[in-house]
């Protein structure tokens, strides 16, 4: 019986002994060297808050989203150009670890029967994901843009200041 022991820990002491140099797990896409990994950056910049929600080209799989709300914690600097960049910098970051290197942008404003200005925080992302380091592909303004509305707030005269 113990002959038999000891040849089976030999064998596994071989087998342990064999085992190869494994390789180093990278997240994200397989690439070759010099090609750009592409990926979409949906900016949504309210005046209340800024988005920065990164997704693959299909828009189907979320790559990271970030909040201005998520870097700052007085709720009335949410939508600060300063929060945005913050933001922004989290993102690419994370883009970096998970291998994509360059970006289209969609920038979209509150849109509708709302304003169709972007935030404060529209600008100060997408600065900060070009220094970043990211490659910027299209930039596109997808706003909702209503054929014919619902009534717009406010009133008849408007609003009076």
């Amino acid at each position: 019986v113990t002959s038999h022991l000891t040849t089976m820990v030999e064998k596994r002491e071989k087998e342990e002994t064999k085992e190869e140099p494994t390789k180093a797990k990278t997240l994200g896409p397989n690439v070759k060297e010099g090609e750009e990994v592409f990926g979409v950056a949906h900016i949504f910049a309210s005046f209340n808050d800024t988005f920065i929600h990164v997704t693959d080209p299909s828009g189907r799989e979320t790559l990271c989203r970030i909040t201005g709300g998520m870097k700052v914690k007085a709720d009335r600097d949410e939508a600060s150009p300063y929060a945005a960049m913050l933001a922004a910098q989290d993102v690419a970051a994370q883009l970096k670890r998970l291998g994509v290197t360059a970006i289209h942008i969609k920038l979209r404003a509150t849109g509708g029967n709302k304003t169709k200005t972007p935030g404060p925080g529209a600008q100060a992302s997408l600065r900060a994901l070009a220094r970043a380091g990211l490659k910027i592909g299209r930039i596109e303004d997808v706003t909702p843009v209503p054929h014919d509305s619902t009534r717009r707030k406010g009133g008849r005269r408007g609003r009076r200041l």
